[in-house]
């Protein structure tokens, strides 16, 4: 199981990276990507102190952590500046928290998110068959999440994917341990979805895309 989306006390998250990491591999999971939520106020603190402890783990544990954020209720007008800053302070993977239903995310979020070419829109709510062709376009991941709350588009959000061709991934968004799954469940998840257990292996080929980075 890879997982692109988790998040530590470093944001809202319960855990350092450290123990977050240990109770992902106990969960089975081989990839972690640690993405606290960032905006321009803190970016500069987060990543590099992700990119440190990421080199740090990586050199002795089998599971890997992939260091990034999670663009978070950024203004869209503001989002390709803050990918841009986010890679250049050494980010792994950027994520762009998209348009869920549960929050009040501004309008033309997901849309400037694709345009920056970010790695990951994440739980993208009523996302519209435009920006799914231009994900496609771009090559930017649509997030399929197991988040309560995120969790209630997914259906909406595999439908269309499915229906262009658009690639996905699936992802925890974990901010506790009791947020940590494991593949078994991973998988129910996209079956929920409407989606295949083939359609979940492609999103875990996506996935492992980000390992090395």
């Amino acid at each position: 199981m890879i997982d692109l989306h988790s998040h530590t006390a470093f944001s809202d998250g319960a855990l350092i990276p450290a123990e977050l990491i240990r109770r992902a591999a106990v969960r089975g999971i081989t990839a972690l990507g640690i993405t606290d939520h960032g905006d321009s106020s803190n970016m500069d603190f987060i990543i590099p102190r992700m990119v440190k402890i990421a080199e740090e783990l990586n050199s002795i544990l089998d599971i890997k952590m992939i260091p990034g954020i999670e663009l978070t209720h950024v203004p869209p007008e503001l989002i390709k500046a803050g990918v841009d800053k986010a890679r250049s302070l050494g980010a792994k993977i950027v994520l762009v928290h998209g348009e869920t239903i549960v929050e009040p995310v501004a309008p033309g979020t997901n849309q400037a998110a694709i345009e920056a070419g970010a790695d990951v829109l994440a739980h993208p709510g009523f996302i519209t068959e435009e920006e799914v062709l231009l994900a496609k376009k771009k090559g930017v991941l649509i997030e399929i999440t197991a988040r309560h709350g995120h969790s209630l588009t997914n259906g909406h959000v595999a439908k269309l994917a499915k229906k262009l061709d658009a690639k996905m991934v699936l992802n925890t968004d974990t901010h506790s341990p009791d947020n940590l799954i494991d593949s078994a469940t991973a998988l129910k998840v996209a079956l929920g979805a409407g989606l295949s257990k083939d359609d979940f292996i492609k999103m875990q080929e996506n996935a492992a895309g980000f390992i090395g980075r």
